[in-house]
C-alpha cells in the first residue's frame, strides 16, 4: 500500500528551481534511500516532504493511512552543534516526539508515558532517561532522537545523514537498528552519502540530480548508468552485507 506518492515535483526558493521532474511513491515496508551530490537538491527535497516548504510545481499525496496518523513523518535531522549541546533530560527529548499529534495539550498521557518507556527500551536507551541529553556520546544521542522520531509517527520515518560523524562500530550498530526497525514495519526514507549503505538496505532509491531525478529499484539503480557512475564503477562496495 503505498503511503506517500510524488508527483513531477519541482523544487526550489522563491520561485527558483534548484531540482526537477521528481517523482517516485513510498510503500509500506519501503527502504527508499535518496543519494544525490551536494546542492543537487536533497535538503531541499526533505524540507518538502516535511511540509516547511511547499514545491514549486507538482503534487504530494498522503494516504488515507499516513493521515490517520495525523499525516506526520517521523524526522530524525542532520545533528548541529547547537542541538547536540542542548540542555534537557533524554526522557524529556524522547516524550518531545508527542508535540506534532497533542497539540496544545501542556501533558502528556499514561498511554503516551508508556508508549515513549516502550521505544526507550526498544532503542537500548532506558538506563539513560534521566541523563542530559548534552552528555550523552554521539551514538547514544542519535538512539534518542530515533526515539523521539518513532513517537512522531506510526509508520514511516525520515532520516537524514543518520550516522554523519559517528564512528565505524556504532555507524554499523545504527545502520543494523534502523534494518531491525524496518524489518519490524517501520517504512524508511533515509538520505545518505554512503553508496555502501544504500546498496545493502534499500529496496528503491532515488537519485536526485540537478534537474532531474532516477527513481527505481536498488537491483536496477546497481544496472543502470548513472548507478555505475555514481559508485565510480561497477564494482560496488561490500562494508555492509544483506
Amino acid at each position: 500500500m503505498e503511503l506517500l506518492k510524488c508527483n513531477d515535483l519541482s523544487l526550489g526558493y522563491e520561485g527558483k528551481s534548484v531540482a526537477e521532474h521528481i517523482s517516485f511513491t513510498v510503500s509500506e515496508g519501503d527502504y527508499l534511500c535518496i543519494v544525490g551530490e551536494n546542492g543537487s537538491g536533497k535538503s531541499t527535497l526533505v524540507k518538502t516532504l516535511l511540509g516547511l516548504q511547499p514545491p514549486l510545481a507538482g503534487s504530494i499525496e498522503k494516504s488515507e493511512t499516513l493521515k490517520k496518523a495525523g499525516g506526520v513523518i517521523g524526522y530524525l535531522p542532520q545533528q548541529t552543534p547547537v542541538q547536540r549541546d542542548f540542555p534537557a533530560t533524554v526522557e524529556e527529548i524522547v516524550c518531545s516526539g508527542f508535540l506534532a499529534r497533542s497539540g496544545l495539550r501542556p501533558f502528556y498521557t499514561r498511554a503516551e508515558k508508556q508508549l515513549a518507556a516502550e521505544k526507550m527500551e526498544r532503542l537500548g536507551i532506558t538506563h539513560l532517561k534521566k541523563r542530559c541529553y548534552r552528555e550523552l556520546s554521539g551514538g547514544q544521542q542519535q538512539r534518542v532522537l530515533l526515539a523521539r522520531a518513532l513517537l512522531a509517527t506510526g509508520n514511516l520515518l525520515l532520516l537524514d545523514e543518520p550516522v554523519a560523524g559517528l564512528d565505524p562500530k556504532v555507524t554499523s550498530e545504527m545502520y543494523e537498528l534502523i534494518r531491525a526497525l524496518n524489518r519490524e514495519g517501520i517504512t524508511i526514507i533515509m538520505v545518505s552519502h554512503d553508496i555502501a549503505a544504500v546498496l545493502a538496505f534499500a529496496t528503491h532509491i532515488l537519485h536526485v540530480l540537478h534537474g532531474s531525478a532516477w527513481y527505481g529499484t536498488a537491483q536496477a539503480y546497481r544496472e543502470s548508468d548513472i548507478g555505475k557512475t555514481f559508485a565510480g564503477g561497477e564494482q560496488w562496495p561490500t562494508s555492509y552485507q544483506l
